[in-house]
């Protein structure tokens, strides 16, 4: 690895769970953890609509798995919700499969991604860029 392609920063991400009948979140995360040279670190909270300011200042990005959405509508509102208020980039990862994305969600993301690893680390690294 080159000098200049070295970076140690850790990502704090939030990345949607619930109700996830097609395994989307586990698989998302395989797909960060096969990337050894990517640090990343998950925050959670109990409910994202009452996390303070304190939890959200600490994120760096809202990964959002669009596959989820249709039964996790109340926490993707939650998140978006989130995202604008204190100014932290949506990563959205399409549906295993598809390319289509629920049109709300496109609207307030600062990239859209699909399922390879390599794309995936490239889109949560600049998706600052691109708000």
């Amino acid at each position: 690895m080159f000098e200049d392609e070295r970076n140690d920063k850790i990502y704090n991400l939030i990345i949607t769970s619930g109700i996830d009948n097609n395994n989307e979140y586990a698989q998302f995360t395989e797909k960060l953890y096969s990337k050894v040279d990517f640090l990343w670190k998950e925050s959670m909270s109990g409910s994202y609509a009452t996390a303070g300011k304190q939890f959200y200042q600490k994120v760096d990005r809202i990964i959002l798995l669009a596959g989820l959405y249709n039964d996790n509508k109340e926490l993707f509102e939650d998140l978006l919700k989130a995202s604008e208020e204190h100014n932290i980039p949506i990563v959205l990862v399409r549906p295993m499969g598809l390319e289509e994305v629920p049109e709300v969600l496109e609207e307030k993301a600062a990239i859209i991604v699909g399922w390879n690893a390599n794309c995936i680390i490239d889109s949560i690294k600049d998706a600052a860029e691109t708000m």
